[in-house]
């Protein structure tokens, strides 16, 4: 899948012989529908090539993983394969499995289909040349009418539960893939984290402190009357130098019990991959900080990812990292936009091009969108479109079905006039169907290994 769209990519992902051929362990293949290369020699009557094509797939894939596909959607073209295939299966050694091109689920849904076909090709339903399929053929037939359709070749049904029972993948998604931080040299992970907090603990609170095994080992505090009274409610003593006050000790306290937190669930690497970024952005002048349950940790802010005092605020580290419910750290972080592509071309020289990836996002047909598009299709003008659409409440999470309930003029509309109730039922059915995909704003994906090897990629 990855290297059909990183590398076959053509208006469509693409893969040719030779890839299939390096990758056909664990593959089950069907000779496929009537654009597919088989039914294609066939239908071109070039028979010769349809058999030396079958025994290509046969050869590479084994008998056992190999199948020729029969389909019946009422289609001429589709009776003159099957009369082919039916007789080859048994030549070749192969079996026959039946299948169903499914578009849309429900029979009914036909029209609605034909409009997101309209929607997609930028077409209207009145185009007598436009991309069409014939009409309630492609849904989610019954096993009943599938052995209707295919009376003569019962095996072909039966083997559709053969192929079922063959796939078997197991993807996992417990196990964490985070890439390992690379300490300066003579650094452990551990004393570099605990290295760049004493560095914090200095520009943050004058407390000049260093890392000792696991302990802080505070030397000296710049002026112990700068130190926020909030930390301990009690008079420092008199002498700034002194180390015993009870406002440093709480710090200190607050950020063991914190470490022994992040060092017991394993997420050491991933604070010091944070802290690393968010310090590049800050040498780079990019306006960059945490926000949210972040906040609440001492380390984030020792480490400069975010920049409110947890402790002057009360805020709950347990809301951010809990030991008794271990959730991964999430950490949101705003970029200032006209620079979030620096931050992510380093992430990616540092870490490995091929080991980063934004993440996908997909974007839907929500309801006001719907309605304008289904529209257009059937031929409405602009402004009755417009008119229809701003009916519809604004709210980020509006549906059609609320926009009845909340919109008199909508339910007018629909209740009244013949038009915008086949506009509605319609829209109804292809509300919050995918539409494209792209990538997403914010989301970067960082891996111990090249991303291909855990992840599909586009």
């Amino acid at each position: 899948s990855t290297l059909a769209h990183l590398e076959g990519y053509y208006y469509k992902p693409r893969i040719d012989k030779e890839l299939l051929a390096a990758h056909k362990e664990g593959l089950i293949a069907l000779s496929g529908c009537l654009a597919s290369e088989i039914p294609d020699w066939i239908q071109k009557d070039q028979l010769p090539k349809a058999r030396e094509t079958i025994d290509w797939f046969k050869q590479t894939l084994g008998a056992e993983n190999f199948y020729l596909e029969l389909q019946n959607h009422s289609l001429p073209e589709q009776a003159k394969v099957n009369r082919h295939l039916i007789p080859w299966a048994k030549e070749f050694g192969l079996k026959l499995v039946a299948t169903n091109d499914v578009h849309y689920v429900e029979k009914t849904h036909s029209h609605a289909h034909d409009c997101l076909i309209c929607i997609g090709t930028q077409t209207q339903l009145t185009d007598t040349k436009r991309m069409r399929y014939a009409e309630q053929q492609f849904y989610l037939r019954s096993a009943e009418e599938m052995q209707a359709r295919f009376a003569e070749v019962p095996e072909a049904v039966q083997n559709t539960l053969e192929v079922a029972d063959k796939c078997n993948v197991e993807i996992e998604f417990e196990k964490l893939h985070y890439p390992v931080f690379e300490p300066p040299e003579h650094f452990t992970r551990e004393g570099y984290l605990r290295h760049l907090l004493a560095d914090g603990l200095r520009k943050r609170y004058g407390i000049h402190a260093r890392a000792e095994g696991h302990e802080f080992v505070v030397e000296r505090v710049d002026d112990l009357g700068k130190l926020p009274t909030y930390v301990a409610q009690a008079s420092p003593p008199a002498s700034s130098g002194s180390v015993s006050a009870p406002c440093v000790k709480a710090l200190i306290d607050r950020l063991q019990l914190e470490l022994k937190v992040i060092e017991k669930t394993g997420f050491l690497s991933y604070f010091l991959i944070v802290g690393d970024f968010i310090r590049y952005g800050h040498e780079q002048g990019i306006a960059c900080s945490a926000r949210g349950s972040a906040a609440g940790s001492i380390v984030t802010y020792l480490l400069g990812i975010s920049n409110v005092c947890p402790i002057r605020y009360g805020l709950l580290f347990e809301r951010f990292l809990n030991p008794e419910r271990v959730n991964p750290p999430d950490i949101d972080i705003d970029f200032a936009d006209d620079r979030r592509a620096d931050v992510i071309e380093y992430v990616r020289e540092k870490y490995g091009r091929d080991a980063v990836a934004q993440i996908i996002t997909f974007g839907t047909m929500g309801a006001k969108s719907v309605v304008r598009d289904v529209g257009r299709v059937m031929g409405l003008s602009y402004g009755d479109c417009d008119r229809l659409a701003k009916m519809i409440p604004f709210d980020l999470k509006m549906t059609l079905e609320k926009a009845l309930k909340q919109s008199p003029e909508l339910k007018e509309a629909y209740e009244n006039e013949e038009v915008t109730r086949e506009l509605l039922d319609t829209a109804f059915i292809l509300e919050d169907l995918t539409r494209n995909a792209s990538v997403h704003a914010a989301g970067v994906v960082i891996g111990d290994q090249p991303l291909v090897n855990l992840l599909p990629l586009k």
